[in-house]
Protein backbone atom coordinates (compact mmCIF):
# COMPACT_ATOMS: atom_id res chain seq x y z
CA UNK A 1 0.00 0.00 0.00
CA UNK A 2 2.98 2.71 0.33
CA UNK A 3 3.89 2.23 -3.15
CA UNK A 4 1.50 4.40 -4.76
CA UNK A 5 2.28 6.77 -1.79
CA UNK A 6 6.16 6.26 -2.92
CA UNK A 7 5.79 6.86 -6.28
CA UNK A 8 3.61 10.63 -5.82
CA UNK A 9 6.46 11.36 -3.35
CA UNK A 10 9.05 10.76 -5.78
CA UNK A 11 6.90 12.49 -8.43
CA UNK A 12 6.48 15.56 -6.00
CA UNK A 13 10.16 15.60 -5.31
CA UNK A 14 10.99 15.39 -9.67
CA UNK A 15 8.86 18.41 -10.08
CA UNK A 16 10.64 20.35 -6.78
CA UNK A 17 13.84 19.63 -8.29
CA UNK A 18 12.95 20.55 -11.64
CA UNK A 19 11.32 24.19 -10.29
CA UNK A 20 14.35 24.97 -8.22
CA UNK A 21 17.09 23.99 -11.26
CA UNK A 22 15.18 26.68 -13.50
CA UNK A 23 14.07 29.45 -10.70
CA UNK A 24 17.64 31.15 -11.05
CA UNK A 25 15.98 32.16 -15.01
CA UNK A 26 12.78 33.08 -13.81
CA UNK A 27 13.09 34.95 -10.22
CA UNK A 28 14.59 37.96 -11.45
CA UNK A 29 11.30 38.97 -13.52
CA UNK A 30 8.88 40.14 -10.89
CA UNK A 31 5.92 39.06 -13.26
CA UNK A 32 3.21 38.29 -10.24
CA UNK A 33 1.77 40.50 -8.52
CA UNK A 34 -0.40 38.37 -6.02
CA UNK A 35 -1.15 34.43 -5.61
CA UNK A 36 -3.90 32.13 -3.65
CA UNK A 37 -2.21 30.74 -0.46
CA UNK A 38 -3.28 28.04 2.17
CA UNK A 39 -3.13 29.86 5.86
CA UNK A 40 -4.64 28.81 8.84
CA UNK A 41 -7.73 30.67 8.20
CA UNK A 42 -8.18 29.47 5.18
CA UNK A 43 -7.49 31.08 1.69
CA UNK A 44 -5.67 34.21 1.36
CA UNK A 45 -3.67 36.26 -0.71
CA UNK A 46 0.04 36.68 -1.07
CA UNK A 47 1.30 39.90 -2.61
CA UNK A 48 4.18 40.34 -3.91
CA UNK A 49 6.27 43.19 -5.55
CA UNK A 50 5.47 43.14 -9.32
CA UNK A 51 6.35 45.15 -12.82
CA UNK A 52 5.93 44.75 -16.61
CA UNK A 53 8.14 43.02 -18.67
CA UNK A 54 9.94 45.10 -20.87
CA UNK A 55 9.55 45.33 -24.59
CA UNK A 56 10.50 47.75 -27.70
CA UNK A 57 9.00 51.34 -26.01
CA UNK A 58 9.84 52.74 -29.85
CA UNK A 59 5.69 51.53 -30.51
CA UNK A 60 4.63 54.45 -28.40
CA UNK A 61 6.07 57.84 -28.48
CA UNK A 62 5.54 60.47 -30.22
CA UNK A 63 8.71 62.39 -31.74
CA UNK A 64 9.39 65.88 -32.62
CA UNK A 65 11.88 67.69 -34.33
CA UNK A 66 13.26 70.87 -33.93
CA UNK A 67 13.31 72.96 -36.03
CA UNK A 68 10.44 71.77 -37.52
CA UNK A 69 11.42 72.09 -41.28
CA UNK A 70 14.68 70.78 -41.16
CA UNK A 71 13.73 67.82 -42.84
CA UNK A 72 14.99 67.11 -45.92
CA UNK A 73 12.56 67.40 -49.37
CA UNK A 74 10.90 70.41 -49.55
CA UNK A 75 12.28 71.88 -51.69
CA UNK A 76 13.59 68.72 -53.35
CA UNK A 77 17.48 68.54 -52.90
CA UNK A 78 20.59 66.16 -54.00
CA UNK A 79 22.90 65.02 -52.10
CA UNK A 80 26.06 63.71 -52.67
CA UNK A 81 27.82 60.58 -50.37
CA UNK A 82 30.57 61.83 -47.93
CA UNK A 83 33.44 59.60 -48.89
CA UNK A 84 33.32 60.83 -52.78
CA UNK A 85 31.91 64.07 -53.69
CA UNK A 86 31.24 63.51 -56.98
CA UNK A 87 28.76 60.83 -56.66
CA UNK A 88 25.74 62.26 -56.05
CA UNK A 89 23.02 60.86 -56.96
CA UNK A 90 20.71 60.69 -53.88
CA UNK A 91 17.40 62.90 -54.16
CA UNK A 92 15.36 63.82 -51.36
CA UNK A 93 11.52 64.91 -52.33
CA UNK A 94 9.16 64.94 -49.85
CA UNK A 95 6.33 64.67 -52.48
CA UNK A 96 7.47 61.66 -53.59
CA UNK A 97 6.81 58.25 -51.44
CA UNK A 98 9.94 56.61 -52.66
CA UNK A 99 12.07 59.86 -52.13
CA UNK A 100 10.88 60.65 -48.80
CA UNK A 101 12.09 60.70 -45.26
CA UNK A 102 10.18 61.09 -42.88
CA UNK A 103 10.77 61.54 -39.46
CA UNK A 104 8.55 57.99 -38.34
CA UNK A 105 11.21 55.88 -40.67
CA UNK A 106 13.68 56.06 -38.03
CA UNK A 107 11.25 53.59 -36.25
CA UNK A 108 9.81 51.79 -38.79
CA UNK A 109 10.66 47.53 -39.31
CA UNK A 110 14.20 47.21 -40.11
CA UNK A 111 15.68 44.65 -42.80
CA UNK A 112 13.71 46.66 -45.59
CA UNK A 113 16.09 47.19 -48.93
CA UNK A 114 16.62 49.30 -49.37
CA UNK A 115 17.22 50.94 -46.19
CA UNK A 116 14.77 53.31 -44.95
CA UNK A 117 15.59 56.72 -43.07
CA UNK A 118 14.67 59.96 -41.77
CA UNK A 119 17.24 62.68 -43.16
CA UNK A 120 18.01 66.25 -42.49
CA UNK A 121 18.10 68.82 -44.50
CA UNK A 122 22.25 69.63 -46.44
CA UNK A 123 24.55 72.09 -44.42
CA UNK A 124 23.54 74.61 -47.09
CA UNK A 125 23.94 77.56 -44.71
CA UNK A 126 27.09 76.93 -43.66
CA UNK A 127 29.10 78.29 -41.84
CA UNK A 128 25.82 78.57 -39.30
CA UNK A 129 25.76 74.85 -37.18
CA UNK A 130 23.29 72.67 -38.77
CA UNK A 131 21.69 70.95 -35.77
CA UNK A 132 18.72 69.26 -34.86
CA UNK A 133 17.18 67.94 -31.52
CA UNK A 134 14.99 64.80 -31.77
CA UNK A 135 12.80 64.50 -29.03
CA UNK A 136 10.74 61.46 -28.21
CA UNK A 137 8.19 61.62 -25.80
CA UNK A 138 6.18 58.76 -23.89
CA UNK A 139 3.95 61.08 -21.67
CA UNK A 140 4.67 58.00 -19.15
CA UNK A 141 7.50 57.21 -16.85
CA UNK A 142 9.81 54.03 -18.41
CA UNK A 143 12.69 52.11 -16.82
CA UNK A 144 15.15 51.57 -19.32
CA UNK A 145 16.43 47.80 -19.51
CA UNK A 146 18.90 47.76 -22.75
CA UNK A 147 21.09 49.51 -24.51
CA UNK A 148 19.82 53.14 -26.23
CA UNK A 149 21.13 52.67 -30.12
CA UNK A 150 20.85 54.82 -32.77
CA UNK A 151 21.98 53.61 -36.47
CA UNK A 152 22.86 56.49 -39.07
CA UNK A 153 23.35 56.30 -42.46
CA UNK A 154 25.39 59.26 -43.03
CA UNK A 155 28.28 58.67 -40.99
CA UNK A 156 27.89 59.43 -37.05
CA UNK A 157 27.90 63.06 -35.91
CA UNK A 158 30.54 64.45 -34.86
CA UNK A 159 29.14 66.05 -32.29
CA UNK A 160 26.36 64.93 -30.60
CA UNK A 161 24.25 65.07 -26.70
CA UNK A 162 21.64 62.68 -25.71
CA UNK A 163 19.55 63.90 -23.47
CA UNK A 164 17.14 62.56 -20.65
CA UNK A 165 13.71 64.57 -18.78
CA UNK A 166 12.22 62.89 -15.97
CA UNK A 167 9.27 65.75 -15.84
CA UNK A 168 7.87 65.17 -19.07
CA UNK A 169 10.18 67.83 -20.65
CA UNK A 170 9.73 70.30 -18.96
CA UNK A 171 13.68 70.15 -17.65
CA UNK A 172 16.61 68.16 -19.25
CA UNK A 173 19.91 66.56 -18.22
CA UNK A 174 22.77 65.07 -20.07
CA UNK A 175 23.26 61.63 -19.99
CA UNK A 176 26.35 61.30 -22.58
CA UNK A 177 28.23 63.62 -24.62
CA UNK A 178 29.66 62.23 -27.87
CA UNK A 179 32.58 64.01 -30.36
CA UNK A 180 35.38 63.00 -31.72
CA UNK A 181 37.14 65.44 -29.55
CA UNK A 182 35.58 65.70 -26.43
CA UNK A 183 38.34 68.10 -24.82
CA UNK A 184 37.71 70.89 -28.39
CA UNK A 185 33.85 70.22 -28.23
CA UNK A 186 32.57 69.94 -24.81
CA UNK A 187 35.94 70.59 -22.26
CA UNK A 188 36.14 66.77 -20.89
CA UNK A 189 38.20 64.31 -20.80
CA UNK A 190 37.35 61.59 -22.82
CA UNK A 191 35.96 58.53 -21.44
CA UNK A 192 34.44 55.27 -21.82
CA UNK A 193 31.87 52.88 -19.84
CA UNK A 194 34.46 51.23 -18.86
CA UNK A 195 36.49 53.42 -16.99
CA UNK A 196 33.16 54.09 -14.87
CA UNK A 197 32.85 52.20 -11.24
CA UNK A 198 30.25 51.50 -8.71
CA UNK A 199 30.91 54.70 -7.14
CA UNK A 200 31.26 56.79 -10.56
CA UNK A 201 28.26 55.36 -12.33
CA UNK A 202 26.33 57.79 -12.27
CA UNK A 203 28.69 59.99 -13.65
CA UNK A 204 28.39 61.73 -17.29
CA UNK A 205 31.00 61.22 -19.58
CA UNK A 206 31.85 62.61 -23.12
CA UNK A 207 33.33 59.38 -25.16
CA UNK A 208 34.80 59.62 -28.55
CA UNK A 209 34.04 55.58 -29.38
CA UNK A 210 31.20 56.03 -31.66
CA UNK A 211 31.98 59.40 -33.62
CA UNK A 212 34.45 58.53 -36.40
CA UNK A 213 33.84 59.42 -39.49
CA UNK A 214 33.63 58.34 -42.97
CA UNK A 215 36.90 56.39 -42.81
CA UNK A 216 34.48 53.92 -40.65
CA UNK A 217 31.29 54.11 -42.39
CA UNK A 218 31.06 50.43 -41.45
CA UNK A 219 30.45 51.52 -37.55
CA UNK A 220 26.79 53.24 -38.20
CA UNK A 221 25.74 52.76 -34.68
CA UNK A 222 26.20 55.33 -31.19
CA UNK A 223 24.99 53.87 -28.21
CA UNK A 224 24.48 54.78 -24.60
CA UNK A 225 25.36 51.49 -23.11
CA UNK A 226 22.66 50.54 -20.22
CA UNK A 227 23.68 46.97 -19.62
CA UNK A 228 27.39 47.83 -18.65
CA UNK A 229 26.25 50.20 -16.29
CA UNK A 230 24.15 47.28 -14.99
CA UNK A 231 27.05 45.29 -15.22
CA UNK A 232 29.11 46.97 -12.27
CA UNK A 233 26.60 45.24 -9.84
CA UNK A 234 25.05 42.31 -12.05
CA UNK A 235 28.73 41.10 -13.15
CA UNK A 236 29.31 40.97 -16.96
CA UNK A 237 27.15 38.21 -18.08
CA UNK A 238 24.28 39.82 -15.35
CA UNK A 239 24.18 36.59 -13.42
CA UNK A 240 24.11 38.45 -10.48
CA UNK A 241 20.85 40.22 -10.79
CA UNK A 242 20.13 40.19 -7.26
CA UNK A 243 22.74 42.40 -6.33
CA UNK A 244 21.68 44.87 -8.81
CA UNK A 245 18.10 44.45 -7.55
CA UNK A 246 19.36 45.61 -4.10
CA UNK A 247 20.95 48.80 -5.15
CA UNK A 248 18.32 49.66 -7.17
CA UNK A 249 16.14 49.30 -4.13
CA UNK A 250 18.07 51.26 -1.40
CA UNK A 251 19.60 53.59 -3.47
CA UNK A 252 17.11 56.13 -5.08
CA UNK A 253 19.57 58.26 -7.35
CA UNK A 254 20.56 54.57 -9.36
CA UNK A 255 16.92 54.07 -10.07
CA UNK A 256 16.00 57.56 -11.04
CA UNK A 257 19.47 57.47 -13.53
CA UNK A 258 17.99 54.78 -15.35
CA UNK A 259 14.37 56.27 -15.39
CA UNK A 260 12.78 58.77 -18.23
CA UNK A 261 9.53 60.79 -19.28
CA UNK A 262 11.19 61.65 -22.86
CA UNK A 263 15.17 61.44 -24.76
CA UNK A 264 16.65 64.31 -26.94
CA UNK A 265 19.39 63.34 -29.24
CA UNK A 266 20.99 66.70 -30.19
CA UNK A 267 23.15 66.61 -33.05
CA UNK A 268 25.72 69.33 -32.98
CA UNK A 269 27.57 68.91 -36.15
CA UNK A 270 27.41 66.49 -38.89
CA UNK A 271 30.22 63.95 -39.96
CA UNK A 272 32.37 65.81 -42.11
CA UNK A 273 35.26 63.06 -42.78
CA UNK A 274 38.12 65.41 -42.57
CA UNK A 275 39.37 68.70 -40.80
CA UNK A 276 38.41 71.23 -42.94
CA UNK A 277 34.64 71.64 -44.27
CA UNK A 278 34.40 71.42 -48.35
CA UNK A 279 32.44 74.86 -48.72
CA UNK A 280 32.32 73.74 -52.14
CA UNK A 281 29.87 70.54 -51.67
CA UNK A 282 27.78 71.32 -48.90
CA UNK A 283 25.37 68.91 -50.11
CA UNK A 284 27.78 66.15 -48.47
CA UNK A 285 27.00 67.06 -45.01
CA UNK A 286 23.58 66.12 -43.05
CA UNK A 287 22.41 63.54 -40.79
CA UNK A 288 20.23 60.48 -41.92
CA UNK A 289 19.15 57.40 -38.81
CA UNK A 290 17.66 54.56 -39.56
CA UNK A 291 16.94 52.78 -36.40
CA UNK A 292 16.48 54.00 -33.13
CA UNK A 293 16.39 51.36 -30.65
CA UNK A 294 14.67 52.22 -26.97
CA UNK A 295 14.14 49.05 -24.46
CA UNK A 296 12.31 49.17 -21.08
CA UNK A 297 9.54 49.07 -19.42
CA UNK A 298 6.81 51.03 -17.69
CA UNK A 299 7.17 52.40 -14.43
CA UNK A 300 4.87 50.98 -11.85
CA UNK A 301 6.11 51.27 -8.39
CA UNK A 302 6.26 47.48 -8.67
CA UNK A 303 2.86 47.52 -8.32
CA UNK A 304 1.56 45.92 -11.42
CA UNK A 305 2.68 43.26 -13.59
CA UNK A 306 1.35 44.90 -17.27
CA UNK A 307 0.82 48.29 -19.10
CA UNK A 308 -1.68 49.04 -21.32
CA UNK A 309 -1.75 51.58 -24.28
CA UNK A 310 -5.10 52.49 -24.97
CA UNK A 311 -5.95 56.15 -26.65
CA UNK A 312 -2.86 56.80 -27.50
CA UNK A 313 -1.38 56.96 -23.57
CA UNK A 314 0.33 54.43 -21.72
CA UNK A 315 -0.88 53.16 -18.73
CA UNK A 316 -0.40 50.91 -15.73
CA UNK A 317 -3.04 48.32 -15.27
CA UNK A 318 -2.57 48.48 -11.56
CA UNK A 319 -2.78 46.39 -8.45
CA UNK A 320 -2.44 45.95 -4.73
CA UNK A 321 -4.81 48.69 -3.96
CA UNK A 322 -3.18 51.35 -6.14
CA UNK A 323 -4.02 53.43 -8.85
CA UNK A 324 -2.45 56.37 -11.24
CA UNK A 325 -0.47 55.98 -14.77
CA UNK A 326 2.54 54.60 -12.72
CA UNK A 327 0.68 53.17 -9.43
CA UNK A 328 1.78 56.28 -7.44
CA UNK A 329 -1.21 56.58 -5.21
CA UNK A 330 -3.77 54.11 -3.11
CA UNK A 331 -7.12 53.74 -4.32
CA UNK A 332 -9.85 55.43 -2.63
CA UNK A 333 -11.15 54.06 0.54
CA UNK A 334 -7.58 52.29 0.68
CA UNK A 335 -5.83 54.90 2.96
CA UNK A 336 -5.47 52.89 6.29
CA UNK A 337 -1.65 53.16 5.67
CA UNK A 338 0.87 55.63 3.48
CA UNK A 339 1.50 54.55 -0.11
CA UNK A 340 4.20 53.30 -0.49
CA UNK A 341 6.34 52.12 -3.74
CA UNK A 342 7.01 48.24 -3.70
CA UNK A 343 10.32 46.79 -2.78
CA UNK A 344 12.18 44.54 -4.30
CA UNK A 345 13.55 42.72 -1.64
CA UNK A 346 13.78 40.45 0.05
CA UNK A 347 14.77 38.48 -3.07
CA UNK A 348 12.91 36.56 -4.91
CA UNK A 349 9.46 37.70 -4.28
CA UNK A 350 9.90 41.29 -3.11
CA UNK A 351 7.49 42.89 -0.71
CA UNK A 352 4.30 44.46 -2.23
CA UNK A 353 3.35 47.06 0.33
CA UNK A 354 -0.29 47.21 -0.32
CA UNK A 355 -2.84 49.85 0.21
CA UNK A 356 -4.74 48.79 3.12
CA UNK A 357 -8.79 49.89 3.50
CA UNK A 358 -9.24 52.75 5.17
CA UNK A 359 -12.31 51.64 7.71
CA UNK A 360 -9.31 50.14 9.69
CA UNK A 361 -7.69 53.41 10.72
CA UNK A 362 -4.25 53.82 10.31
CA UNK A 363 -2.55 50.70 11.15
CA UNK A 364 0.72 50.11 11.78
CA UNK A 365 2.38 47.08 10.17
CA UNK A 366 2.99 44.17 11.78
CA UNK A 367 6.54 43.53 13.13
CA UNK A 368 7.58 47.22 12.37
CA UNK A 369 7.77 47.81 16.17
CA UNK A 370 8.23 45.99 19.62
CA UNK A 371 4.59 46.07 20.66
CA UNK A 372 3.77 44.69 17.29
CA UNK A 373 6.31 41.49 16.86
CA UNK A 374 4.83 37.72 16.33
CA UNK A 375 5.01 35.75 19.39
CA UNK A 376 5.42 32.64 20.19
CA UNK A 377 7.72 31.49 17.33
CA UNK A 378 5.78 32.98 15.10
CA UNK A 379 7.42 34.38 11.82
CA UNK A 380 6.35 38.17 10.10
CA UNK A 381 5.35 37.91 6.41
CA UNK A 382 6.39 41.11 4.50
CA UNK A 383 5.55 43.43 7.46
CA UNK A 384 1.76 42.13 7.14
CA UNK A 385 0.89 39.41 9.06
CA UNK A 386 2.46 36.74 11.25
CA UNK A 387 2.64 32.85 10.49
CA UNK A 388 2.21 31.25 13.67
CA UNK A 389 3.82 28.33 15.08
CA UNK A 390 1.96 25.27 15.86
CA UNK A 391 -0.24 25.31 18.57
CA UNK A 392 -0.98 29.11 18.19
CA UNK A 393 -3.57 31.59 17.00
CA UNK A 394 -4.27 35.36 16.52
CA UNK A 395 -2.66 38.35 14.87
CA UNK A 396 0.10 38.05 16.11
CA UNK A 397 0.11 34.33 17.26
CA UNK A 398 -0.61 35.81 21.14
CA UNK A 399 -2.92 32.80 21.83
CA UNK A 400 -2.67 29.16 22.63
CA UNK A 401 -5.67 27.61 20.31
CA UNK A 402 -7.48 25.47 23.12
CA UNK A 403 -7.94 28.99 24.75
CA UNK A 404 -10.75 29.16 22.40
CA UNK A 405 -14.31 27.47 23.58
CA UNK A 406 -14.38 23.95 22.99
CA UNK A 407 -10.92 24.33 21.21
CA UNK A 408 -9.35 21.83 23.85
CA UNK A 409 -12.26 19.24 23.73
CA UNK A 410 -11.46 19.34 19.84
CA UNK A 411 -8.00 18.66 19.95
CA UNK A 412 -8.66 16.06 22.99
CA UNK A 413 -10.91 13.83 21.07
CA UNK A 414 -8.47 14.08 18.34
CA UNK A 415 -5.87 12.40 20.33
CA UNK A 416 -7.93 9.71 21.64
CA UNK A 417 -9.26 9.32 18.14
CA UNK A 418 -5.73 8.35 17.31
CA UNK A 419 -5.56 6.22 20.34
CA UNK A 420 -8.86 4.46 19.44
CA UNK A 421 -6.94 3.42 15.57
CA UNK A 422 -4.22 1.60 16.47
CA UNK A 423 -3.28 0.24 13.06
CA UNK A 424 -3.20 3.91 11.82
CA UNK A 425 -1.04 4.62 14.77
CA UNK A 426 1.59 1.46 13.80
CA UNK A 427 1.61 2.57 10.19
CA UNK A 428 2.79 6.58 10.97
CA UNK A 429 6.72 5.01 11.95
CA UNK A 430 6.80 3.64 8.17
CA UNK A 431 5.61 6.48 6.69
CA UNK A 432 7.15 8.60 8.33
CA UNK A 433 10.70 6.88 7.55
CA UNK A 434 9.28 6.74 3.71
CA UNK A 435 9.09 10.15 3.85
CA UNK A 436 12.50 11.27 5.40
CA UNK A 437 14.09 8.41 2.10
CA UNK A 438 12.37 10.16 -0.30
CA UNK A 439 13.38 13.46 1.07
CA UNK A 440 17.15 12.28 1.28
CA UNK A 441 17.10 11.23 -2.44
CA UNK A 442 15.65 14.56 -3.24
Amino acid sequence: MFWPILLTLQAVCTSVTHAMQHYPAAWGHYDVCKSQIYTEEGLAWDYMACQPEATDMTKYLRVALDPPNITCGDPPETYCALENPYMCNNECDAATEELAHPPELMFDFEGRNPTTFWQSTSWKKYPKPLQVNITLSWNKTIELTDDIVITFESGRPEQMVLEKSLDYGRTWTPYQFYATDCLDAFTMEPKTVNDLSQRTLLDIICTEEYSRGYVWKNDKTVRFEIKDRFALFAGPRLHNMASLYGQLDTTKNLRDFFTITDLRIRLLKPATGATMVDENNLSRYFYAISDIKVQGRCKCNLHANSCVFDKGKLGCECEHNTTGPDCSRCKRHYHGRAWSVGSYLPIPKGTANICIPSNHGPVPRVCDNAMLRCQNGGTCHHHQRCHCAPGFTGVLCERARCQGPGECDDQLSGRAALHHHPIKHRLFFPLVMILLSVVSLC
